[in-house]
Formats: structure tokens, C-alpha cells, sequence
């Protein structure tokens, strides 16, 4: 499939979106939203993808959503706006295998929320975060106000969301807003060598776990707690789990085949 503002590759089990709009900043307009939910549906119907890598080019990951689309909207086009991106969110949350967002320069206000609905953050040491909607005299409408939040804390989040104010990547490492934090050229590989190292776990366990982390969020510990209880003995039915625990007791690499 042909997209216009997004560039989609598959190759050893991972799958990579770029987000190519490089005269708008990657800014996220509704074509570039609509491009990710189809490339989204290509691979929740690919069982030999196991990991999925989002980035942008390398100076901007995405610089927020089109403020020219959105100028002169009123309530029901912007609720229009946000209900699609909220959609491609949910689903990149969702999917049963890990996500990555690589980071370079500026992931700001729906850049961001992108970011966020990933399982795992690297940013370049030039990258900034930032949600400025506030600025604009509006709010994070891509989740932003409730995924930042779970992730670095209520004080932290107040901070960036109420002066929409951008951070430095020292500053995003240090808060827990990223995961790893290394040089801008080697972000890209950085990400594709975490890619490689889930790969190699076995993918109905990494889809339970995953499934179980999310629960976490809108759950409280009684239900969490029944939650994993029930997936945990669910993972018993898979081949992985017998093969892990043989090779465990035979001292050798576990070998697994996904099943």
C-alpha cells in the first residue's frame, strides 16, 4: 500500500512507520492520521511482525498537530479531530506486540500523545517534549492529559501540561518520560536494537504481559491482581511456556516458536 505522508517497511519481524511531512514539521493533520490507522490495520493482520518501531525524520519526530487544519474549527469538527487520533492511539496501545517510539528533536503536543501510546521511549540527546496546547488556548486532546499523567506523576504532569513549557531529554530521562536517552545519530539503531532483543522473547508471553501492564492503569489492585492471575495460568496453555521451562531445567537457550 502507497502513503503519502507516512513511509512503512517490514523486515525481520519488525515493522517501521515513519512520519514524512518534512515541510510541515511532521505535523499530524487528519490524511497522516488516516495513513496510520491503515498501516496500523496492515499489521494487526501480520502474525510475523513482533515489534513495531515509530519515528520521524532526524530532526523532528512529529512538532504536533496541524494547527492550520484545526484554526478556524469549531467544537463538533474538532471533537471530529481528536476522535481519530484518540482511535490511532487506543490501537498503537493496544496492539499485542511491543511498540517503540525512536525520538529525534521535537516530539510537542500530538507528537507527544504519540509518543506516549508507545511502550517504550528513546530519545536522541537533542530531543524536546513538550505539551504547548495550552499556549494556543486549548488542551491536549490525544490523551495527553490522561497518559502523561499515569506515566511521570501528577506533579509532573500539571507542570507540562498547565505552562506548556518544552523539556530537554536530560530532563524527559530523569522524570521517567523516556526510557533511554542517547546520541541523536544512533536513535534509529538504538531502536532497532531493542526491536531485536524482543523479538527473540516469546510473543504470546510478551502479548499477556503487555496486556497486563496496560490493565494496571485503569484497574485497581484487586482487579489487577485477578487480571494477571487469569493470564498467567493462560500462558500454561502455550508451547513457549513448555519449551522455557524444559530448557530451564536443561541448563540451554530456550527455542521458541511464538505458539
Amino acid at each position: 500500500m502507497a502513503f503519502e505522508n507516512i513511509v512503512y517497511t517490514e523486515a525481520d519481524g519488525i515493522a517501521q512507520i515513519e512520519i514524512s511531512r518534512p515541510r510541515a514539521f511532521n505535523a499530524l493533520n487528519t490524511k497522516t492520521n488516516s495513513e496510520l490507522e491503515q498501516a496500523l490495520e496492515q499489521i494487526e493482520g501480520n502474525p510475523e511482525i513482533r515489534v513495531l518501531i515509530i519515528r520521524g525524520s532526524e530532526k523532528v519526530f512529529v512538532a504536533g498537530a496541524d494547527v492550520s487544519e484545526l484554526m478556524d474549527a469549531g467544537p463538533d469538527e474538532a471533537l471530529d479531530n481528536c476522535c481519530l487520533a484518540h482511535r490511532v492511539f487506543q490501537t498503537i496501545e493496544n496492539l499485542d506486540i511491543p511498540v517503540i517510539a525512536a525520538v529525534n528533536g521535537p516530539a510537542l503536543g500530538g507528537g507527544l500523545e504519540l509518543a506516549l501510546s508507545c511502550d517504550f521511549r528513546i530519545g536522541g540527546e537533542g530531543s524536546v517534549f513538550g505539551l504547548p496546547e495550552i499556549n494556543l488556548g486549548i488542551i491536549p486532546g490525544a490523551g495527553g492529559t490522561q497518559r502523561l499523567a499515569r506515566l511521570v506523576g501528577l506533579a509532573h504532569a500539571r507542570e507540562m501540561i498547565f505552562l506548556g513549557e518544552k523539556i530537554k531529554s536530560e530532563r524527559a530521562l530523569e522524570i521517567g518520560l523516556i526510557n533511554r536517552r542517547v546520541a541523536d545519530d544512533v536513535v534509529k539503531d538504538e531502536a532497532l536494537a531493542l526491536a531485536g532483543k524482543l523479538c527473540k522473547r516469546p510473543a504470546k508471553a510478551l502479548a499477556l504481559a503487555k496486556e497486563c501492564v496496560n490493565y494496571s492503569t485503569n484497574a485497581d489492585l484487586g482487579r489487577g491482581l485477578e487480571f494477571e492471575k487469569k493470564k498467567f495460568s493462560s500462558a500454561f496453555a502455550t508451547a513457549d511456556q513448555k519449551e522455557g521451562m524444559k530448557a530451564f531445567f536443561e541448563r540451554r537457550a530456550p527455542v521458541f516458536t511464538n505458539k
